[in-house]
């Protein structure tokens, strides 16, 4: 699946409902996150696709780059499914190991 169609399948599994994994809601929740459920919404409607895992373990997923609040980049990685999207975690990119555009692995 190209990066096109899997970010098509997301945003449409989206539309149904998303589903907050444990360890999303953990990692949002740590106190130099502090990632809100808008935020991640906003990453997954207008945000892009920079890793593909057709291979995934969970299923089918993809790592998203977008921007939340005040502009701050954040990574979501989710898993669509037939009706809803799972959110299996979301940070914000670290600039030790990512190139400038946090968006390239370093």
């Amino acid at each position: 699946m190209a990066s096109q169609e899997i970010l098509e399948s997301v945003r449409r599994a989206a539309t149904q409902r998303v589903l907050f994994l444990p360890h999303a809601v953990r990692q949002m929740a740590r106190p130099d996150r502090m990632i809100t459920s808008d935020e991640i919404r906003t990453v997954i409607m207008q945000g892009e696709v920079i890793e593909d895992y057709p291979e995934d373990v969970r299923g089918h997923s993809c790592l998203l780059h977008g921007q939340g609040v005040d502009q701050r980049d954040i990574h979501v990685v989710c898993a669509p499914k037939e009706d809803f999207l799972a959110v299996i975690t979301a940070y914000l990119p670290a600039e030790d190991q990512w190139e400038q555009d946090l968006q390239t692995r370093r």
